[in-house]
């Protein structure tokens, strides 16, 4: 085979166009039903670890995957809405508040400043690196 062979190749003989089906499926299976799919995605968050001096991509899932794990652990379902909380109480005035907005907050700054130093275990130097949490 020379270059202009392996480069250009010549079509094979044509094959006659043969008819596809569709496969069968058995009698009992139903369709999958999505309906909830939407109640689901509304507590979906993603972590990112950013402006770390030294971007391996092995570190920087393991921490992301360390300070999720915490951050579940102390707060479970309630992440984005004690994220929420506390973006509340940081902007808004004390008499605009909910007793459940202010302990959210509270119990946000206690999960994160834990998720943080689980997020940090054995990296060094991480001074000006953080952690970033959004919902989808």
């Amino acid at each position: 085979m020379n270059q202009a062979e392996f480069h250009f190749p010549m079509p094979a003989q044509a094959l006659a166009p043969q008819q596809l089906t569709a496969p069968r499926l058995p009698a009992d299976d139903e369709p999958l039903d999505f309906s909830d799919a939407a109640a689901a995605g509304q507590c979906a968050y993603t972590v990112r670890f950013l402006d770390y001096p030294h971007p391996t991509a092995d570190i920087v899932k393991v921490a992301e995957q360390r300070f999720r794990r915490e951050l579940e652990r102390h707060l479970g379902d309630d992440v984005l809405r004690a994220q929420r909380a506390y973006v509340s109480v940081s902007e808004a005035s004390e008499a605009d508040l909910t007793k459940e907005e202010v302990i959210l907050a509270t119990r946000w700054v206690k999960a994160y400043d834990a998720a943080r130093t689980a997020g940090y275990r054995d990296l060094g130097d991480t001074d000006e690196a953080y952690f970033d949490v959004r919902a989808i």
